[in-house]
């Protein structure tokens, strides 16, 4: 329990290392957010039930904090989304969602339902997710079925948008753009968010992201915990691939309205990527000798590591945005959950909760 509290005392001031914190508060707040806020707020008032989702990595920085007062009176859901949700989940939220309003159903015609977040959680998937299984179970006589945009970016959902997901009664579902507060002065919450991809990536820098990252995977010590696939990925050296394999983006892994279709090759050249990403980090660390409390000491780790990084995904040395693309590939393995689930936030243990 002592080691526990020491860790996660060392994890709460990561956002304040010296190497990562350049650059102060964190600001994106677009002039549709502004907008979007106000809206929210005007509609708040009539819905009879809001969903509010967060991204299951960071269930406690992904909420938004301006809106939390106001949600504070309404019934609500909190959907922790980004963790393999099923259709089984999605019946499982609606039996919850009517639960909650069993009441109002029995003497309201018409009943809303609002849909808030931070931005991409996931929001407009949960939607379409919500609206494929209701038609199921409540079929609604529509022409064309609408459907909510999705992307894997943050901010594609710009203006509140209207979904009918049932009928006697009519039930509505509001999609809303992702909001933010305007200013993030808590740095390691502004990291977590953007590590989630809730904020753009060029507002904080994709190599300040992957630096708190590697920070957070060093001092709780997750790459040793890896186990090696082979004794080069425990060098840390890169395997051997066979050169008639396909080359493969890793921006293939994002998640698209049409999915590529992965072969068997495929397959076995993304492992590969992950074998040499996970053995890059894993190597400097199992060889460290300093301190990983020592500010200066875990700066220079996570330097050995992002130069393992640039030579395991063969990245020229004399390219001259080396480290950017260093930093886009590693995020885009995080992002799409290649290197392993992750909770950053520090969510206590239900028996350290007695």
């Amino acid at each position: 329990m002592v080691a526990m509290k020491r860790m996660l005392k060392k994890a709460s001031l990561l956002g304040e290392l010296g190497f990562i914190k350049g650059g102060g508060n964190i600001n994106w707040f677009p002039g549709h957010m502004a907008a979007a806020t106000r809206a929210i707020r005007d509609r708040l008032k009539l819905s009879d039930l809001v969903i509010e989702v967060r991204d299951a990595r960071i269930p406690l920085s992904s909420a938004n904090d301006e809106l939390q007062p106001m949600l504070a009176g309404k019934r609500r859901v909190i959907a922790l989304n980004k963790k393999d949700l099923a259709n089984q989940n999605i019946m499982n939220l609606l039996d919850l969602v009517e639960y909650k309003l069993k009441e109002v159903i029995s003497r309201e015609p018409t009943l809303l339902v609002m849909i808030v977040g931070v931005p991409n959680v996931g929001k407009s998937a949960l939607i379409n997710s919500i609206h494929q299984v209701a038609s199921l179970r409540f079929p609604v006589q529509e022409q064309k079925k609408k459907r909510a945009t999705v992307g894997p970016l943050p901010g594609v959902t710009q203006d509140i948008a209207g979904f009918k997901i049932a009928h006697r009664p009519s039930i509505y579902v509001l999609d809303t753009p992702g909001v933010l507060v305007p200013s993030i002065p808590d740095i390691e919450t502004g990291l977590k968010l953007a590590a989630a991809g809730s904020v753009k990536d060029s507002v904080v820098g994709e190599e300040r992201i992957v630096q708190y990252l590697l920070a957070v995977l060093n001092v709780r010590g997750t790459p040793l915990r890896w186990k090696p696939h082979n004794n080069k990925e425990a060098e840390g050296g890169s395997l051997n691939l066979d050169d008639n394999r396909p080359s493969y983006d890793l921006k293939d892994l994002l998640p698209k309205r049409k999915k590529p279709s992965l072969n068997k090759s495929d397959v076995y050249y993304i492992e590969d990527i992950v074998s040499n990403v996970r053995g890059a980090i894993h190597s400097p660390l199992a060889k460290f000798e300093g301190s990983l409390e020592d500010e200066g000491e875990l700066g220079n780790l996570i330097e050995q590591q992002f130069e393992a990084l640039q030579k395991a995904m063969k990245i020229p040395h004399k390219e001259s945005e080396a480290r950017t693309m260093v930093s886009k590939k590693f995020l885009t393995l995080f992002r799409t959950g290649k290197l392993g689930p992750f909770t950053l936030d520090d969510v206590p243990e239900p028996a350290d909760a007695l």
